[in-house]
């Protein structure tokens, strides 16, 4: 009777997990495709692109040469198999063939529409891609801005954010709730709202053809820092705020000494949101660098790439993929105390 009652909650459990399981590996490829799809035309030939019947993984046509002469080879049916063949002499009815296995044979007749044959492949990895996408355009003058630029702000935004942050945990501020509402009414204000009037008043204290644009607005918080580190704060016992003042401690001690040093997975987390989101800002850098390329970053940098190059794809992929090294690489190494500070952010006391 137990076993009876036991089997249906086991089945239910193993039919969510399975399901489970089958909606996180769906998922997982489909985010996977795009890079699988950067990946491969990576590596491909420029003119892979255009050959018919060409596979989708990086590939050539294979050759075959005999007398000193490369000739195209094709799958041939012959005697109910498939043989590779070299394609010798082309003809309307009749062609010659040589049979790369046995090239001493020499030409083989073989009757049939040549056009009809399907052209035999090999797996060929194209990597010097990679260093003719490198070679073609300056890039460790891109990187050095780019870093230059998602390195400056994500300092800023996050000392930024972590100042007020601490405001609305730790002070009783006449309006605090309302304050905090209309900073977070920012966030969701368009940025095409403010875009003309910013830029207006860049260009009229001479801001516009330099970094400061970009940079100096991270040194004023942003709501979505904001919002996530005050999260964060909340859950930090204020016995600790209490036993640092009979200590002696000002609010900035406390502020430095101890929750900075507990938030070390919240910061983190911030710190990668927005040195990603720096990395891949193109339209900022687009209309406040314009006529500046020594000061492009690597985004709008690519672009330039593309217009140039709009008819190599393959180059365009392997350009695309040397700008992902490093934030793959930060996230990877940041991994772990990231997803900590993501899941902690999103609790509040």
């Amino acid at each position: 009777m137990y076993a009876k009652t036991l089997l249906p909650k086991r089945v239910r459990e193993w039919v969510l997990n399975v399901t489970l399981t089958g909606l996180t590996i769906l998922l997982l490829v489909a985010f996977l495709i795009p890079m699988a799809y950067g990946v491969t035309t990576a590596l491909k030939t420029n003119n892979q692109f255009s050959e018919p019947g060409a596979p989708w993984w990086p590939a050539r046509a294979r050759t075959f040469e005999y007398e000193g002469e490369e000739y195209e080879v094709y799958l041939v049916p012959i005697d109910g198999e498939i043989k590779h063949m070299a394609l010798y002499k082309k003809g309307r009815k009749t062609s010659l063939l040589i049979d790369i296995e046995h090239p001493e044979q020499g030409p083989i007749e073989w009757e049939g529409n040549w056009r009809q044959l399907e052209r035999d492949w090999e797996f060929a990895p194209q990597w010097q891609n990679f260093k003719r996408a490198w070679d073609t355009i300056d890039f460790p003058l891109l990187l050095r801005n780019t870093l230059m630029y998602a390195g400056i702000t994500t300092f800023g935004a996050v000392m930024s954010a972590a100042v007020v942050a601490y405001g609305f945990a730790r002070f009783r501020i006449p309006g605090k709730q309302i304050l905090f509402m209309l900073m977070l009414s920012t966030v969701i204000l368009p940025g095409a709202v403010t875009l003309i009037p910013t830029y207006y008043v860049f260009l009229k204290i001479g801001w516009v053809g330099t970094w400061l644009p970009l940079i100096v607005p991270a040194f004023f918080s942003w709501g979505t820092n904001v919002f996530l580190l005050r999260q964060f704060f909340l859950t930090i016992p204020r016995d600790l705020d209490e036993a640092a003042m009979i200590d002696g401690a000002n609010p900035l001690r406390i502020f430095l000494s101890i929750l900075l040093p507990m938030s070390k997975p919240a910061l983190t987390a911030v710190a990668l949101f927005h040195f990603f989101w720096a990395w891949n800002d193109f339209f900022g850098p687009l209309i406040y660098l314009a006529g500046h390329p020594e000061k492009f970053p690597i985004t709008v940098g690519l672009t330039q790439f593309n217009n140039l190059y709009s008819q190599s794809t393959n180059l365009i992929q392997a350009a695309s993929l040397i700008s992902a090294v490093i934030p793959l690489l930060v996230f990877f190494f940041a991994q772990r105390i990231f997803m900590q500070g993501v899941v902690i952010t999103g609790v509040e006391k």
